[in-house]
């Protein structure tokens, strides 16, 4: 899954989704509402930035992945989103989560910022509990002890320990989680070899011109760089296999 932190225009989403398509991913991410710790930060489109994620999207066959904050916008993330996101900062929001149980769409659950295991599996099951049995775990890194270097830690034990403990399916962001471009290609390598499932990436046609995270998205050059990488690693991890 790949695609701008934030919808910023519709010219910005299309050339990005134009580009990622021709690499063949097959989901566009890409921030409608935006929750942000300073509020004076870009918020996002709202329902404007669900037309166009939707829009451009469908146009290069892609799934729109998206970040629900709030219930009042549930319809509308019916109408235009394939699969609904819940950001770290609502993992912990069960009214939301129980309204997600019962929506009918595939649901991908962020780890909380202080999220362990058990309490992160423990969101899952209120959604599940409503129905709603499509859910996707995806890692975004816990906070940390020192963030002058990076973001976040990466919990690649999680990924480990819930290939044990969970049927689910498992994601890692490796964006949100270091807040490094330098980062993204050694995590998302990690996660393959850990057998993650699926990735989430933030690419940027111009992360510098980025109104959201640009120093943790991706060049497209980049991104094409990665892909080729994971392939090679993607290769590795199966002949290692025992059928491999």
């Amino acid at each position: 899954m790949a695609g701008p932190c934030a919808i910023e225009s519709y010219a910005q989403t299309e050339e990005i989704g134009k580009a990622i398509s021709a690499m063949g991913i097959k989901v566009m991410r890409g921030g409608a509402f935006k929750p942000r710790t300073s509020a004076y930060s870009f918020q996002g489109l709202g329902v404007d930035g669900l037309k166009i994620g939707k829009e451009v999207a469908d146009k290069y066959g892609m799934l729109f992945v998206t970040e629900l904050t709030d219930s009042r916008y549930l319809k509308d993330f019916i109408d235009y989103v394939d699969i609904i996101q819940v950001g770290a900062r609502n993992s912990q929001n069960f009214e939301l989560l129980k309204d997600l149980g019962s929506c009918g769409k595939p649901i991908l659950l962020k780890q909380g910022m202080a999220d362990n295991i058990d309490t992160w599996l423990s969101a899952a099951e209120y959604i599940y509990s409503q129905g709603n049995e499509r859910i996707i775990l995806c890692e975004r890194g816990i906070n940390g002890t020192d963030n002058k270097y990076y973001r976040n830690v990466t919990d690649i034990n999680a990924l480990l320990a819930l290939k044990k403990l969970s049927h689910l399916p498992l994601c890692m962001d490796p964006s949100h989680s270091s807040g490094r471009r330098d980062f993204i290609e050694p995590l998302s390598c990690m996660a393959v070899i850990a057998d993650t499932d699926a990735l989430l990436i933030e690419v940027h046609n111009c992360p510098e011109c980025a109104l959201c995270d640009g120093a943790q998205s991706l060049h497209l050059d980049e991104f094409e760089h990665l892909l080729k990488s994971l392939r090679i690693y993607e290769a590795a991890r199966k002949q290692t296999l025992p059928n491999g």
